[in-house]
Formats: structure tokens, sequence, C-alpha cells
């Protein structure tokens, strides 16, 4: 038996068939960045250092899927799209350009880099989705309980929970992030002005 034939007798013995036939087609993903529309300001600099740490959550909400509540407490994720980062890390670099944009802290790290701040600014992401309220209602739901923190000491100075709900009135998903960018320009201005608030006090 030539070489040829003595293959094609063992793969039919052994079941084998071509490679591109088993393996599954994978589906085409969307890929979103969060929107911002925040202007930036030109205020005057603080002469205190801040850095963001990425949000400890869940691990529902730990990887970069659009998620969203239709019913009860069923979490899903809408298909073919997800965001250009894990959540956590989407959320820390949205609040890093809002602080950017804001200027009054212009001596800015992020926890990648570890370097040393007066301040830290961390805490735990509780909701980061889109949910479906009674009379089918969608709106886009952010809540973020925020810790600053001593940058030396690694004591707790502060904390507050932030919630943002935007009501959408389109389910689709660009419409969907759209929302989220509304809503977390939103939160970053809140955070951002609690944020300088409790580190100004503490200085005083």
């Amino acid at each position: 038996m030539i070489p040829s034939l003595r293959l094609a007798a063992l793969a039919a013995t052994l079941g084998l068939v071509p490679a591109c036939s088993i393996l599954p087609h994978s589906e085409p993903v969307d890929i979103y960045r969060l929107p911002v529309t925040q202007a930036t300001a030109n205020a005057a600099p603080l002469d205190w250092s801040l850095r963001l740490n990425k949000p400890l959550t869940s691990e529902a909400l730990a990887g970069p899927r659009i998620a969203v509540i239709p019913q009860g407490d069923v979490i899903s994720s809408y298909k073919g799209a997800r965001w250009s980062d894990p959540v956590p890390m989407l959320l820390r670099n949205r609040l890093l350009d809002g602080f950017q944009r804001d200027g009054r802290v212009p001596r800015l790290s992020a926890d990648d880099s570890n370097l040393q701040a007066d301040y830290e600014l961390a805490g735990e992401l509780q909701a980061f989705q889109s949910e479906y309220r009674a009379g089918a209602q969608l709106e886009v739901v952010i809540r973020y309980d925020a810790r600053l923190v001593q940058g030396r000491t690694q004591r707790i100075l502060a904390s507050k929970r932030f919630e943002v709900r935007q009501p959408l009135n389109d389910g689709k998903v660009p419409a969907v992030v759209a929302g989220f960018g509304a809503a977390s320009d939103v939160l970053a201005r809140q955070v951002i002005a609690w944020t300088v608030a409790q580190a100004q006090a503490k200085n005083q």
C-alpha cells in the first residue's frame, strides 16, 4: 500500500475528519469603548497626588462582557458585543480620564504603575449593567462604593456609595453603550468632586 493510501486508511479507522469541519466558526464581535462627553476644564492645580486603583467586583462583571439583567436576578450579556477592556479597567480609566479633563489633580497615576501617591482612590463596583425594570423600562445602572485611602498608611479616610441610573429609550447595543457613556460621565463628576473635597479637607 502506498503511503498516501495507508494514511487515508488510518484516518478512516480512527474516525478522523478534516479540522476545518470540526472547529466552530467564531461569530463576529463588535468591540465598544466607553463614550466620553465631559469637557476639559481649566482649574487651578492642587498640590497633592492621587493614584486610581481598579475597583474590585464580582466575577460576572470582571470581564469585558456588556452585562444586562433582563428580569429578576438573571445576569446575561449582549450577544456579539463586548467592551474594549475588562469592566474594572474600563471604569478606572474612565475616572482617570475624568480627573485629567477636570485638571485640578494633575499628579495622577494608576495602580498598574504602582507609583507612590499621597492618596489612593479604591473601592468596589457593585453594578455596571443595563436593567429592565417594571413596565419594561430599560436603564443603565452603575453602583460604585468608593474609598479614599491615605497612600502612606493605607488608612481609609472617607467612603461613599455612588449610584447612577440612566434611562434608555432604545434597547439596541449602540444606544445602550451611549447610555453607559452618559451614566459614567455623571459618575465621574460626582466621584471627582467628592474626592477633591475630601482630600482638601484632610490637607487643611
